[in-house]
C-alpha cells in the first residue's frame, strides 16, 4: 500500500474519536448520571492501561527469550516511560496552574474587577476550567496510546498484510469512539465549544495518523515500548484526577457500576478485535 493510503487509513482510525465527543454538549445530567459517566471514564482508562501494559510486556518477554540484554533494556525503557508519563503531567499541571494564578487579580480591587467582568465570560471560564483541564489530560494520555496503535497500522501496511491492516483500522476506529466518551466524561453538563472539542479530538486521535506515518518507513520495538509506557504513565495520573473529581461529585453508589461498565466496554471492543483475527 502507498504511503498516502496508509496515512488516510491512520486518519480514519484516529479521528473516529470525534464521534464520541459531541455527547459533552448534552445538557447537565443529574448527580447520579454525572458520577456514573465519570466512573465509566475511569473504567475505560483502566482497560486501556491494562491493554497498554500487556502489549508492552509481550514485546519485552519476546525480546528476553532471544536476547536477555535487549529485553532488559526494553524493561528499563518501560519503567522510564511510566515515570516520565506520570511526572510529565504533574509538571504540566503545576505549570498551567501557576500561570492561571498569576493572571488572577488580588488585593482590594480584585472583587470589583471580578464583578466588572462580563457575565458570559465569567460563566464560560470558571465552571469549565477544571473540567477542561482533566479532559485535556485524558486526551493526552489516550493520544500517546493511539500513537502506538498507529505504529501497528503503518507497519502492517508496509508489510502488505492487508487483511490484518483493515481489521486494525476498523477495530481501532471503533475503540476510539469509546475513548471519545472517556475524554468527554468530565465535561458533562458544561457545554464546551465545538472548537475545544475539536482540539481534544486532534490531541486524542491525531497521534494515530502520526503513528501510521511514522510506522510505515521503519519498525522499532523500542519506540513502541517507549510510547506505550508514556501512555500508561499518563493514564495513571489521569485516573487519579478522575477519582478526585468523583469524590466531589458524590453519588458513590453508582460509581462502582460506572467503572465496571467502562472497563467492559473497552474489553468488549478488544474481544471483537481478537475474534476478527486482529
Amino acid at each position: 500500500m502507498s504511503f498516502a493510503g496508509t496515512a488516510g487509513l491512520g486518519a480514519v482510525a484516529g479521528f473516529t474519536i470525534l464521534l464520541g465527543l459531541p455527547v459533552a454538549r448534552i445538557g447537565r445530567p443529574g448527580t447520579a448520571r454525572l458520577s456514573f459517566l465519570n466512573a465509566a471514564s475511569i473504567g475505560i482508562l483502566l482497560f486501556i492501561f491494562f491493554d497498554v501494559i500487556r502489549s508492552a510486556s509481550e514485546t519485552i518477554t519476546g525480546a528476553l527469550d532471544h536476547d536477555r540484554a535487549r529485553g532488559t533494556g526494553y524493561a528499563a525503557l518501560l519503567a522510564a516511560g511510566l515515570t516520565v508519563g506520570v511526572l510529565g503531567l504533574i509538571v504540566f499541571e503545576r505549570f498551567t496552574l501557576g500561570r492561571r494564578r498569576k493572571g488572577m487579580p488580588s488585593g482590594p480591587g480584585a472583587m470589583a474587577m471580578a464583578v466588572a467582568l462580563p457575565a458570559a465570560t465569567a460563566k464560560r471560564r470558571e465552571p469549565l476550567a477544571p473540567a477542561a483541564r482533566v479532559a485535556l489530560l485524558i486526551a493526552v494520555g489516550i493520544g500517546l496510546h493511539n500513537f502506538s496503535e498507529g505504529l501497528a497500522i503503518g507497519q502492517s501496511a508496509r508489510a502488505g498484510t492487508y487483511s490484518l491492516l483493515y481489521l486494525l483500522v476498523i477495530g481501532f476506529g471503533l475503540h476510539n469512539i469509546t475513548e471519545g466518551f472517556g475524554i468527554t466524561a468530565p465535561l458533562s453538563g458544561h457545554r464546551p465549544t465545538w472548537r475545544f472539542l475539536g482540539l481534544l479530538g486532534l490531541i486524542g486521535g491525531g497521534p494515530t495518523l502520526v503513528g501510521a506515518v511514522a510506522g510505515y518507513p521503519f519498525q522499532s520495538a523500542a519506540v513502541s515500548v517507549l510510547f506505550l509506557a508514556l501512555a500508561a504513565g499518563a493514564i495513571v495520573y489521569v485516573i487519579g484526577e478522575l477519582q478526585h473529581a468523583g469524590r466531589k461529585i458524590g453519588a458513590h453508589h453508582v460509581a462502582g457500576m460506572g467503572i465496571l461498565a467502562g472497563f467492559l466496554a473497552g474489553y468488549a471492543t478488544d474481544l471483537l478485535l481478537h475474534a476478527a483475527g486482529a
